[in-house]
């Protein structure tokens, strides 16, 4: 549920990148007048987020923060001390519940005494995330991967440390005010447009600055891998494929071209409308390739994952996210009527293809 699978899609030959190279953790790059970038690093595969900072009066609006952990922090100080001493953080703007983007949120509004914005759906998530190992929820996730065929070490390894990732966040604050769709945010001399969307996480929220052709997509459209789109045990009918693949029709329809998109992850780029029909037929692809794998026999998810991840050794941490983005295209399939499921006498689903 954190951020992306290593799901690399097609080449991006037509995208154009102002900025090969990105920033080190001790850089700060101005991308647009009063616009900057940082990239923090993260302790995954995937092993850096963007933070962007927006000029407003005398100090930066941040959006997005860095994952809950020691190195962030120590990664922050520095920053403060150096390139950015002198301005304070006036606001925290944070895109969506993952820890990688909330992570450090509340020693920031701490350190700060800034006003925090989220969406009220990421943010009760975020909530969530920081209690949700009870003892039912537990009982909860491991009926759910049992159903989808994964056997007990498996199970045990997705609800151990395959999970843990999503309490790396410092306590959120208390309060926070929110961010809805279609409200006008503005940042200092700038009005920005909240745009929110489904799929990688609830209720993600993007900036769109109609002025300055600036679109921070946050984990909603990346440049060059495809964002985790994954179904979970809380939520376990969810067509999180379905919600997502509505959002980025949706920016396509919305959106110009010529927009500067300011992702979450890899490197500013343009090419928004290129981008998303790459990402919308690399999920199509996928969604071929398990029909065909279940066209003669039905088959659990479990049986599934290595038809659509063949090429990637994945650990307990990969493994959580293409389990769940399996089931993501299952239940989008399903929704479609291009699978049918059945429950075995073993209590287990499998799907074949109509």
């Amino acid at each position: 549920m954190h951020s992306k699978t290593d799901a690399s899609t097609k080449p991006a030959d037509d995208l154009r990148y102002p900025w090969e190279n990105h920033p080190g953790t001790d850089q700060v790059v101005e991308i647009a007048p009063g616009v900057l970038w940082i990239r923090l690093d993260l302790p995954f595969r995937l092993n850096h987020v963007n933070i962007y900072l927006l000029a407003d009066g005398d100090g930066w609006a941040m959006v997005d923060t860095g994952i809950g952990n020691d190195a962030t922090i120590a990664a922050w100080t520095k920053l403060f001390e150096g390139p950015l001493k002198g301005k304070p953080i006036s606001k925290v703007i944070v895109t969506h519940a993952h820890p990688d983007h909330v992570g450090q949120a509340g020693w920031m509004v701490q350190r700060f005494n800034c006003p925090f914005y989220m969406s009220q759906v990421e943010y009760l998530q975020g909530v969530y995330h920081q209690h949700r190992r009870t003892e039912e929820r537990i009982v909860n996730m491991r009926q759910f991967f049992h159903r989808h065929g994964m056997d007990a070490d498996i199970t045990e390894q997705l609800l151990g440390r395959g999970q843990e990732y999503l309490k790396k966040t410092v306590p959120l604050p208390a309060a926070y005010r929110r961010l809805s769709d279609g409200d006008d945010l503005v940042i200092g001399t700038r009005t920005f447009r909240v745009l929110s969307g489904a799929g990688h996480s609830p209720d993600q929220v993007m900036l769109y600055c109609e002025a300055d052709k600036l679109f921070l997509s946050a984990d909603q459209v990346l440049s060059k891998i495809s964002p985790n789109v994954s179904v979970w045990a809380h939520e376990p009918d969810e067509n999180s494929l379905g919600s997502y693949l509505h959002s980025l029709k949706r920016l396509a329809d919305t959106l110009p071209d010529d927009v500067l998109v300011l992702p979450g992850h890899g490197v500013p780029f343009h090419g928004l409308k290129i981008r998303i029909k790459q990402l919308a037929d690399h999920h199509e692809e996928r969604c071929q390739m398990i029909a065909a794998a279940c066209k003669d026999a039905g088959k659990t998810s479990a049986q599934l994952v290595p038809v659509v991840f063949h090429k990637h050794k994945l650990d307990a941490h990969q493994t959580g996210f293409a389990a769940g983005e399996l089931i993501a295209h299952v239940n989008h399939m399903l929704a479609q009527k291009r699978l049918t499921s059945t429950m075995g006498a073993d209590g287990m689903l499998r799907f074949k293809s109509t």
